[in-house]
């Protein structure tokens, strides 16, 4: 079972790889944001996956949160730039 969590942990790795080029390369600042927001719930993963491996409440909960503010963050940003652009077609 432990082998299975370890490929997993390396998958998840590897999209946060993915994700970091996807960074670096965005051509907007969608593609930013959604790789972003993948390094957020890779992040809760990871942290997930680590909990159950060490059986550690603490983590979860960790987790839990973490996910509740990149949810609260994605929306932020989506409403920011949602006025940005209304207010762009407006003066248009």
């Amino acid at each position: 079972m432990t082998s299975i969590y370890l490929i997993t942990l390396i998958l998840l790795m590897i999209s946060l790889l993915i994700g970091s080029i996807r960074i670096l390369k965005g051509p907007r600042l969608a593609d930013r944001l959604l790789a972003a927001q993948l390094f957020g719930t890779t992040g809760v993963a990871i942290l997930l996956v680590l909990a159950e491996l060490q059986q550690l409440n603490a983590a979860r909960d960790t987790a839990l949160i973490l996910a509740l503010l990149a949810m609260l963050a994605a929306v932020a940003f989506v409403s920011r730039v949602w006025k940005a652009s209304s207010s762009q077609e407006k003066s248009e």
